[in-house]
């Protein structure tokens, strides 16, 4: 049995070739029993492999799934890009009203939340000199956009690569119906150029679209800041809020 620290949401082991996740809160819950609902329907509709969990046991829940090879991106290519972009243009592209009835979540109230609680907790702790853009940014990404099927929290970690090519895509616990930004943030605004543009020549990117991911990339750090200040972890804390300050005052890429 292999323990896989780290994660914020679930723990998770590895058993004999199967991932078993159990939630941390018991707020996780729901969202696991969404996954082992949508990705069995999703993933043949994919062309990189995901999870496909099922409930393997409970109380406490119990999730497992068939490990999916490969190690964390960490030096993005072009032929990286010009994949992950045709995996994002099929998921994006999934009809979103049939994967609502397989458990695709609803988060509104949930980012709703969020925004206010960026307003009260992460805007006094900026500069004087940065509040003004960090309100604007707030106000940026209150888009209202909920028509399409999006991974929610894309980044290196949950892009696999294995003998150079990507194997597969995990970590589908932040799914929803959602704006496409959200998973166009890091794709096109935190890798290397050669990636990013082929990510956007394969998706299709249009230049609106490449402006909401912008905003999704900056507002990432601000959830930095409050899970920091959730957990009394003044080194997050710290961290997050350089990185909300490095990305308010930073030219796009």
């Amino acid at each position: 049995m292999t323990d896989f620290s780290g994660g914020w949401d679930s723990a998770a082991v590895l058993v004999d070739g199967w991932v078993e996740r159990t939630a941390r809160r018991p707020d996780v819950e729901p969202r696991l029993r969404a996954e082992a609902r949508l990705l069995p329907w999703l993933a043949p509709r994919l062309p990189l492999p995901v999870p496909v969990p099922a409930i393997a046991g409970g109380p406490p829940l119990v999730v497992r799934h068939r490990l999916v090879p490969g190690e964390p991106l960490e030096h993005p290519d072009a032929g990286h890009g010009r994949a992950l972009g045709r995996f994002l243009r099929a998921l994006h592209g999934t009809d979103v009203a049939a994967a609502r009835a397989h458990g695709l979540r609803d988060v509104r109230e949930e980012f709703a939340q969020d925004l206010a609680l960026f307003r009260e907790r992460v805007v006094p702790l900026l500069p004087a000199s940065a509040r003004t853009a960090g309100l604007a940014l707030l106000e940026a990404a209150d888009t209202g956009v909920t028509d399409t099927v999006v991974h929610g929290d894309l980044g290196p970690e949950h892009v696999l690569v294995e003998d150079g090519r990507l194997s597969g895509v995990i970590d589908f616990g932040d799914a929803h119906a959602g704006d496409p930004a959200i998973d166009l943030a890091w794709t096109l605004h935190g890798t290397p150029g050669a990636f990013a543009d082929a990510l956007a020549e394969t998706y299709g990117v249009t230049p609106e679209l490449r402006e909401r991911g912008l905003v999704r990339h900056r507002l990432g750090p601000w959830y930095e800041v409050t899970r920091g200040l959730a957990t009394g972890d003044g080194a997050m804390r710290d961290a997050g809020l350089a990185g909300v300050l490095e990305r308010l005052t930073a030219a796009p890429g």
